[in-house]
C-alpha cells in the first residue's frame, strides 16, 4: 500500500534549520515540474490576456550600484498553474485557504504515454487505475494523482499542445486527460488530494462540460495543469510540492511545482 508522507518529513520542511537537518536533500533528486513565466506561455484560448512583465528598473543608480525590478500581470489560468475549488464549485476552497498537507504530498506518475500517442483525445480509464494499483498497490488517501501523456514535449507550440490555434475559440481542441469515471474513482473513493497532468486541462480538449472539474471541485480537489518533467518521475515514491502563489480569494494561480525523488542506492 502506498504510505502518505510522514509527518516529521513535512513539518522538517518549514520547520526551524536545525530541526530540517533531519531531511538529506543529498539523497533526492530534485526534479523541475515547472514551465518558465514567459512571452510563450501558454494560456487557454479565451483568455483575454497573457503573461506581461514590464521592466521598473534596470541599472547602475545615481549610487553607482546596479539595481532591477519588474512589474508582471498574468491571469491566473495559463502556464504551469494550480486550479483551487472555487473554479468550478461556488463553496470550494480559494488558493488561500487550500491545507498545506494537500500540496505537499506523496505523488503517484500513471503513465498513459502510449495510448495518448495512438488517441490525441484519451481519456484515463477505470481500467488504467485498476491496472497501476494491481502493480503498485492501492492509492492512498491524501495522494496528488498524476497523469503523464507524454504533451509536454509540444510546449510551446499552441497549435500541436492544444490540437488547434484558432484564436479565441476553444470548440477544436484535442488533448488527452483525465476520464470522468476515473476521475470519480480517484476523487470519491480513493480520496486524493490532488489531480495533474502534462495537459491544459484535467478535463480532455474536447469537453463540452467540464465534469473533471465540477467532479474534483466538489470535494475540494486541486488541478495541477501544464505540468513539465514528468519523465523524471517513478510510478511511486516522489514526493510533490505544487506551491501556488497565494492569492487570497483566488480561483487559482501561478505555480511553482518541484518533486523530490529518492536517489538509486
Amino acid at each position: 500500500m502506498l504510505r502518505p508522507l510522514h509527518a516529521s518529513l513535512a513539518l522538517a520542511l518549514f520547520a526551524a534549520p536545525a530541526l530540517a537537518q533531519s531531511l538529506d536533500l543529498h539523497r533526492y533528486e530534485i526534479v523541475d515540474l515547472t514551465h518558465s513565466l514567459n512571452e510563450k506561455t501558454l494560456f487557454w484560448p479565451t483568455s483575454p490576456s497573457g503573461f506581461k512583465l514590464e521592466s521598473l528598473s534596470h541599472g547602475v543608480t545615481p549610487g553607482g550600484w546596479f539595481y532591477a525590478a519588474n512589474t508582471f500581470c498574468t491571469p491566473e489560468h495559463g502556464g504551469t498553474h494550480l486550479d483551487a475549488p472555487i473554479h468550478f464549485d461556488s463553496t470550494g476552497m480559494t488558493v488561500e485557504k487550500i491545507p498545506l498537507d494537500r500540496l505537499v504530498a506523496p505523488a503517484i506518475v500513471i503513465d498513459v504515454v502510449d495510448a495518448c500517442a495512438k488517441d490525441d483525445d484519451y481519456r484515463l480509464t477505470v481500467a488504467d487505475v485498476q491496472r497501476f494499483e494491481k502493480q503498485h498497490g492501492k492509492i492512498s488517501a491524501g495522494t496528488i494523482v498524476i497523469l503523464r501523456t507524454g504533451w509536454e514535449h509540444f510546449w510551446p507550440d499552441r497549435k500541436n499542445y492544444f490540437g488547434d490555434d484558432t484564436p479565441n475559440d476553444a470548440s477544436k481542441l484535442h488533448f488527452p486527460s483525465f476520464g470522468a469515471e476515473a476521475a470519480r474513482l480517484l476523487v470519491e473513493e480513493r480520496r486524493v488530494a490532488a489531480i495533474g497532468l502534462d495537459t491544459p486541462s484535467i478535463d480532455y480538449g474536447q469537453s463540452t462540460d467540464f465534469i473533471v472539474h465540477r467532479i474534483a471541485a466538489a470535494r475540494n480537489v486541486m488541478g495541477l495543469e501544464n505540468l513539465r518533467g514528468l519523465g523524471g518521475l517513478p510510478a511511486t515514491g516522489a514526493t510533490v510540492f505544487a506551491l501556488p502563489t497565494k492569492i487570497e480569494g483566488g480561483s487559482g494561480g501561478p505555480l511553482r511545482a518541484i518533486a523530490l525523488v529518492p536517489k538509486k542506492r
